[in-house]
């Protein structure tokens, strides 16, 4: 178990599931599943490189990769892939497989990072990067009071969906034409049936 963490921590990685699905969070975090696609072999060779502990020095600039994070404040446990260390001043780099997107489930996850490293250094982050392997491209984020409240908020909402574990309800979306889960969520086939419930109860309710 990573220093700082506790049985009930909670992974910085399950704030980005949540932010993106509720439902795909808890099959991760709750219900233990995990399915390969296409997507997700990408994601793996991507953090082939960074997901082993390491240290250099480039250029006056301090590389620690796979760093352990974690934030006592918030219970939140995880690996950084990257940081950097400009001066006394940590800078998290996030690897993305794919292309550059604006999606904020990324960049709660970059912030989520930020805060470990606050608590964990007791210095300011106020920015990192998210770096998209798809497009070679690096795009720094600044971290605003409102995306430091969001993870705050989403932490405190994975704390409860764990506790309780319970499974949402599949959203039946867009999200899960790519979603890795989609054979283990069933989103059509649940929907579906809700449906014909609904269906059923309007079919048959009496009027007073």
């Amino acid at each position: 178990m990573t220093f700082g963490s506790s049985d009930d921590s909670i992974p910085v990685s399950a704030l980005e599931h949540f932010s993106y699905c509720p439902r795909q969070c808890a099959l991760i975090h709750v219900e233990r599943v995990w399915d390969e696609n296409l997507y997700t072999m990408r994601g793996r060779d991507v953090h082939t490189h960074v997901d082993e502990e390491s240290s250099q020095d480039i250029g006056g600039v301090k590389l620690e990769r796979a760093l352990p994070i974690w934030s006592r404040r918030l219970n939140l446990v995880g690996k950084a892939d990257l940081v950097e260390f400009h001066g006394e001043t940590p800078y998290p780099v996030e690897y993305k497989s794919g292309r550059l997107r604006k999606g904020i489930h990324e960049s709660l996850q970059l912030c989520a990072q930020a805060l470990c490293l606050e608590d964990m250094f007791s210095v300011a982050v106020p920015c990192g990067a998210i770096y998209w392997h798809g497009s070679r491209e690096r795009i720094e984020i600044c971290f605003t009071d409102e995306m430091r409240s969001n993870v705050k908020k989403t932490a405190e909402a994975v704390a409860e969906m764990l506790v309780a574990k319970v499974l949402p309800k599949p959203v039946n979306d867009k999200r899960c034409k790519d979603c890795s889960l989609r054979s283990s969520c069933l989103p059509t086939v649940v929907t579906d049936g809700q449906r014909r419930v609904k269906s059923l109860k309007a079919l048959f309710e009496v009027s007073p």
